[in-house]
This record gives C-alpha cells, structure tokens and sequence, in this order.
C-alpha cells in the first residue's frame, strides 16, 4: 500500500499538476495595429495608429492544426492592444490576427501584416511575462496626398546604397 502511494505522489500528482496547465503569472500579448495610409506596405512617417481595431489571439495544435485557444482584444487609442493569457501553449502555434478595422477607410488588411506570431509559454527561457507580437496594419483603399513624394525618398536612399 505504502509503495502505491508513493507512487501516486511521485508520478501521479506531478502530471495531474502539470496538466491543468494554469501559469502562475499570467503571460500579456502586447502589440500595436496601425493604418497604412500611403498603402506602402510598411510603417512610414504618414502612418497613424488605429484605435478599437479588433485583434484575436489563435493557437493551434502544432500536429493538427486544430484551433484550441481563441481571446479577441481591442487597440486602445494609441493603436495598442494587450492580451492576457492564463494557460501554457508551449506545443502550439499562436498568432496574433487581425480581426476588424474600426475605421471604414482604412479597413483592408495589409498583406502580409495581418498576422503576427508569439510564443505562449514560460518555458523558453525568457523571464519577461510580457510578449511582443509585430506591428499589424490595415491600409487605406487610395493614398492620402503627399504619399508619392514621401515614397521617392524611400527611393532615392535605396539607390544611395
């Protein structure tokens, strides 16, 4: 009898533990949506930040791909959002994915800046409970005015490369 207890509380109770796979500290998704209103497809001096646009954070099984972790969160004014995370997903892939524009002329998604990937777990190495996901941005369906002179200075410094 004494053996099987011991081995319940060796074996049994560390995994019982570790599978609720509730953190301590919870982990924060933090990162800032913007609009690109010269449709460069990167931030420029004309880029301004996008308030309540809507963000979810996905993970997905790392095998399957199957969804098991869905939270949506708004950007506050300055165009930041922040989402918080009380569980590990250390074998799954997260992202964090544009969802909707609270702006009707800037509300086409920005490809390749629609989605961000971050790492859920505490068992990385990093001590920081906060993660940082990329920029993500929408853009506008025409350039706003002065977007063409702005451009050819990106293009004059690359041909001074």
């Amino acid at each position: 009898m004494a053996k099987v207890l011991l081995f319940i509380a060796l074996c049994v109770l560390p995994a019982l533990v570790s599978a609720t796979r509730i953190l301590n500290n919870q982990l924060v998704v933090e990162g800032y949506v913007y609009c690109d209103t010269c449709r460069a497809g990167f931030e420029t001096p004309k880029t301004r930040s996008l308030a309540d646009a809507m963000v979810r954070l996905v993970c997905s099984d790392r095998k399957s791909g199957q969804v098991v972790f869905k939270k949506e969160g708004y950007t506050d004014k300055t165009g930041k959002y922040q989402i918080r995370v009380s569980e590990d997903h250390l074998d799954q892939i997260c992202d964090a994915v544009l969802v909707k524009s609270s702006q009707l002329g800037c509300a086409t998604m920005s490809p390749g800046r629609e989605r961000a990937r971050v790492i859920l777990t505490n068992f990385n190495g990093i001590s920081s409970t906060t993660r940082y996901a990329n920029a993500m941005g929408f853009m506008v369906d025409q350039p706003e005015a002065g977007c063409a002179e702005m451009m050819k200075m990106y293009l004059e410094d690359e041909e001074d490369v």
